[in-house]
């Protein structure tokens, strides 16, 4: 079973926030992930400087989310009910 097949019932579906959006951001910017943050944006930067070039920063990408989901398994559970 994935999570999006997981139906919570609420009346009022504005009144809750989904804990994921914001226990992603602060997992991205902590101290454990923020230099995988840092070396995927000057990646970024460096590619998107280039008019022609093949390098692609897929593996600081896959480094980087790699971070944020560890943090997130580690935080996301103890906010569920």
């Amino acid at each position: 079973m994935a999570i999006d097949d997981i139906k919570v019932h609420n009346d009022d579906p504005e009144e809750e926030e989904d804990p994921l959006d914001d226990l992603k951001e602060s997992c991205g910017t902590s101290n454990h992930c923020a230099h995988l943050n840092e070396k995927l944006t000057t990646c970024n930067d460096r590619v998107n400087s280039r008019s022609k070039t093949e390098e692609t920063c897929s593996e600081e990408l896959f480094d980087y989310l790699h971070c944020v989901d560890h943090c997130l398994t580690e935080s996301l559970f103890k906010k569920l009910k």
